[in-house]
């Protein structure tokens, strides 16, 4: 699906659009050098978040689980500037949970691709109800976002804050209490 050639094609006229000596020797495997980049950038693109949740195994306990300070990179579709941050993600199982490396995955898949942060933070709840048809999730982002801190408002140090409820926490403010006490709000 990622098409180096293109993407070597379009640094070129950038670098050119800027003013910049393709030929100079800073410049000329750069190109090739930001291919690669993207590549890995959006690696998510040509992931499934289902595969990552396919691995369930069965509970008789239905506490809630939670995966807290997850470190995600990803992209804004906008600028085209990265934002980065924490993503905590709970879920109330109903008989099956996937193992914790699973949440972190998930977030993964959706963080490598041009992204919103609202996007990804739905999208991830929407494939823990999805794939492991919990009683409900809840996820919070909190990220900063270059385009606001290299760019335009110039305000280093400024976080966005997320967040998707879904099914049983939407309904039950004790859940959602629950999940501010374990993330220590």
């Amino acid at each position: 699906m990622i098409d180096r050639k293109k993407i070597e094609e379009g640094v070129r006229l950038l670098l050119e659009g800027i003013g910049e000596d393709t030929d100079r020797e800073g410049l000329l495997e750069t190109p090739q050098r930001i291919a690669r980049m993207y590549e890995e950038l959006f690696a998510g693109m040509e992931q499934d978040a289902a595969e990552p949740l396919s691995r369930q195994f069965e509970v008789t306990e239905s506490g809630i689980v939670l995966e807290k300070d997850i470190t995600f990179y990803s992209v804004c579709e906008h600028h085209m500037l990265p934002f980065f941050g924490k993503a905590h993600v709970a879920y109330l199982p109903d008989g099956r949970v996937a193992g914790l490396s699973k949440l972190a995955r998930t977030v993964e898949v959706y963080a490598r691709r041009l992204q919103l942060q609202e996007r990804l933070t739905a999208q991830i709840a929407d494939a823990l109800m999805d794939n492991l048809h919990p009683k409900g999730a809840m996820v919070l982002l909190e990220a900063e976002h270059m385009c606001m801190t290299m760019r335009g408002i110039k305000k280093p140090g400024s976080r966005t804050v997320t967040m998707a409820v879904r099914g049983a926490f939407a309904q039950d403010a004790a859940l959602q209490e629950s999940f501010y006490r374990l993330l220590g709000v």
